[in-house]
């Protein structure tokens, strides 16, 4: 009875453990997903603010254009 009892609570022990291990598991996986996340997301700020210096550039050539004439 006694040995029964212990494999029973070393069962539920391993199955707990388990389920942590998913967790963890699935945790990481999202935060390095999100970490992808932000990075991609900053990538395309730089490269939108990139955009927009470029054509506030080509603008001010414009106006200066303009006032020379």
């Amino acid at each position: 009875m006694m040995r029964h009892a212990f494999l029973s609570l070393l069962a539920v022990f391993t199955l707990n453990a388990c389920g942590v291990a998913d967790t963890a598991t699935s945790a990481a996986t999202v935060g390095e997903a999100k970490s992808r996340e932000i990075e991609q997301a900053r990538a395309n700020t730089a490269h939108i603010q990139q955009q927009l210096d470029a054509a506030n550039a080509r603008t001010m050539e414009r106006l200066n254009t303009v006032d020379r004439q």
